[in-house]
């Protein structure tokens, strides 16, 4: 199913240039949802479009909460934030939405017209992405989080999770095909989390493989002893930890066909 051409339009409020940009969104086929940058306005929003623009100014400053909800709804969701505005502005933002997280930026002076000719690809990749396996990376270590994203990205569609309850919490609305758990985390440790997973009836068979720093035979037992589909070592060479979950899917579908066989 092709992915809806709707584009959510967030600003504090209209003005000129908010409103070219969303006539020139609208003329070049997109349906274009407007919101303030206000908590209460966001929650009234039932469901998010696959792209969200924020049209930045200098009321960054003070909607903090606005800009947390908004990373923790496009985490859950996986939808693809934007950003308009300068370099002082996302910068700002890069403290309440990690430079990771954020899909892009289009800086002022903004090319209306360039900007929108990029909605095109964007969502043609956001449809490619619905085609991929999805995998819910779950760390504490944001670094890490990135570099497993970046690792992965382009072959499979990605989400991120901290920890164990931002994990949870987005299993709630979602089903990967697969989930990479950290062994060792603050609060809520992995296998407390994968506990937690088999609990919870829409995901309870979701496949779960475990990350671990610690390659003794007494760790490793450890990890085995809660039958996850397998574990990989945080020290592997990155070809062979995505070699380890290529062929992990491969596996996965040679036993689907031998079923219907």
């Amino acid at each position: 199913m092709a992915t809806e051409k709707k584009v959510l339009l967030i600003a504090e409020s209209h003005g000129f240039m908010v409103n070219t940009i969303e006539d020139n969104i609208r003329n070049a086929g997109y349906e274009v949802e407007f919101s303030t940058i206000d908590i209460k306005d966001l929650g009234k929003i039932k469901e998010f479009p696959p792209v969200i623009l924020v049209y930045l100014g200098e009321y960054v400053d003070k909607s903090s909460e606005a800009f947390v909800y908004l990373k923790d709804i496009c985490l859950e969701q996986e939808n693809k934030i934007f950003l308009i505005g300068d370099n002082i502005e996302f910068k700002k933002v890069f403290s309440y939405i990690s430079e990771a997280a954020v899909a892009g930026t289009f800086p002022r002076p903004l090319n209306v017209k360039t900007m929108v000719a990029s909605l095109d690809p964007i969502f043609e990749k956001i449809t490619d992405e619905d085609k991929r396996k999805s995998i819910l990376v779950v760390d504490d270590d944001g670094m890490m989080l990135r570099t497993i994203k970046s690792w992965l990205d382009g072959k499979y569609k990605v989400a991120m999770a901290n920890s164990a309850m931002t994990a949870i919490t987005y299993l709630v609305k979602n089903r990967p095909d697969l989930i990479l758990l950290d062994y060792e985390m603050p609060v809520c440790s992995g296998p407390q989390a994968l506990e937690m997973i088999r609990n919870e009836p829409a995901v309870s068979d979701v496949p779960v493989i475990f990350l671990t720093a610690k390659g003794d035979k007494e760790s490793v037992m450890k990890v085995l002893a809660l039958k996850p589909e397998g574990y990989l070592l945080k020290t592997m060479d990155p070809a062979e930890i995505v070699g380890t979950i290529d062929k992990f899917f491969e596996d996965q579908k040679l036993k689907a066909i031998k079923e219907i066989l």
